[in-house]
């Protein structure tokens, strides 16, 4: 257990030196630790694709003081991911929970591939038949063919 603990404050003292305004930051070492590794999994809604601890957008450190807030309440990881979600939607988690609206998002276009390619093969392998002429256009071509050949 004590080497959980030096490797928490460790962690904890690397991440402060990361943070980007010390006054920002968290008294508790492991609380920071924590509100950083939320932050990473949190997307700037500014930049889109960065996470909102590498952006330097004022909503992305309007994020990381509600993040940090969250966590000084003692909401746990969970809950502070449902708050930004129930406040910014879905979109503001770089990896977003499984869902089945996901997963068609997701799995839509390779079964969109799929149901074409065997669309063709069955077309290929099953070549439609030429229609069959009236008896009015087979008198026709009959005598277009005579009118040919004469």
């Amino acid at each position: 257990m004590k080497a959980r603990s030096v490797l928490a404050i460790m962690a904890g003292v690397v991440c402060i030196a990361a943070a980007s305004d010390p006054a920002e930051r968290l008294a508790d070492p492991g609380q920071e630790a924590r509100a950083r590794a939320i932050f990473a999994d949190v997307r700037c809604l500014v930049c889109q694709n960065e996470s909102i601890d590498d952006s330097e957008a004022e909503l992305a450190g309007d994020l990381r003081r509600a993040v940090r807030e969250q966590v000084r309440a003692g909401r746990s990881d969970a809950q502070i991911k449902r708050f930004l979600t129930d406040r910014y939607g879905e979109f503001v988690l770089l990896t977003p929970a499984f869902s089945w609206v996901n997963l068609a998002l997701w799995g839509g276009p390779f079964l969109v591939v799929l149901a074409g390619g065997g669309l063709l093969a069955s077309r290929l392998r099953n070549p439609a038949a030429e229609p069959e002429l009236s008896p009015e256009e087979a008198r026709r071509v009959r005598r277009l063919a005579e009118s040919d050949s004469a």
